[in-house]
């Protein structure tokens, strides 16, 4: 957590007063209550206003650690033998507006993400104001037998997205929700249209990272399966080694790339 803070940086109380001066007028607020959130972020500040709006600062400095991780998963995807996909943003605001435009996106195909409000500029810094989901989950946070029945619904969900040539780009168990009764996806990274096949991979190398622990290799690889062909998930067994290098996720890389192994010889490729 140290290092995240200092990764992201402090916003000096003065700025964050601005930001919230800016907020009471653009929504002609007498007041407002800003609750600032001790979040696993790394890139921007988070805070939640009058329980009704979910808000992300964002600095030139997060928009440089974007670009430093971003360059770090180009490179890793360069090792399985793709170009890179990740890409980056120029400033905050270029970053706000992706999400914000992401989230629209995804809400389009019948995917489930917080109401997208508005990205805004002040000063230095980009505003991005989504809707506040009160009382979710996160799949982390979930016992494993609950993590069971939304493992399909997870699968389901990006097999939809990469349909509609849309991929996430950080699958992580903190970036998918669970919030009365549905799946949420949240802070979805900008990926090349022209690097979509690899972003793919990604995508669900990162979903069995994140649900391998919770339920086992057997079953996070079976429910994988159901939705995605044998090419599709040799592909993502390529990209493992590369998810694993993050501190967001911790599996046995060998078991589920066995285990890929195992049920692609027992089935018939899909390509003609």
């Amino acid at each position: 957590m140290e290092l995240r803070r200092l990764v992201r940086g402090t916003i000096p109380w003065t700025e964050l007063e601005m930001v919230t001066l800016e907020i009471l007028q653009r929504y002609e607020r007498e007041c407002v209550r800003v609750e600032f959130l001790d979040a696993d972020n790394w890139l921007s500040t988070p805070c939640v206003v009058d329980e009704e709006w979910f808000v992300k600062i964002l600095t030139p400095q997060n928009a440089l650690v974007h670009a430093v991780f971003t360059g770090a998963r180009n490179l890793g995807a360069v090792t399985t033998g793709s170009e890179g996909f990740f890409e980056h943003f120029e400033s905050p605001y270029q970053m706000a507006t992706h999400e914000l435009e992401a989230t629209k996106r995804m809400r389009r195909i019948g995917l489930n993400a917080p109401a997208p409000i508005e990205a805004f500029e002040t000063g230095e810094y980009a505003v991005l104001v989504l809707q506040f989901l009160p009382a979710y989950q996160t799949l982390e946070e979930l016992a494993a037998e609950e993590v069971t029945d939304w493992s399909p619904v997870l699968f389901e969900s990006l097999r939809r997205m990469h349909d509609h040539q849309l991929a996430h780009g950080d699958v992580r168990a903190e970036n998918v929700l669970v919030y009365d009764d549905a799946l949420y996806f949240i802070d979805a990274t900008s990926v090349d249209p022209d690097g979509m096949e690899g972003a793919i991979a990604y995508d669900l190398a990162s979903a069995l990272a994140v649900l391998a622990p919770a339920i086992g290799v057997r079953s996070a690889v079976a429910d994988a399966f159901v939705y995605y062909t044998t090419e599709e998930l040799l592909a993502a067994r390529d990209f493992l080694d590369v998810v694993r290098l993050r501190p967001d996720h911790e599996f046995d890389v060998a078991a589920v790339k066995g285990e890929i192994e195992k049920r692609a010889s027992r089935r018939p490729s899909t390509k003609g």
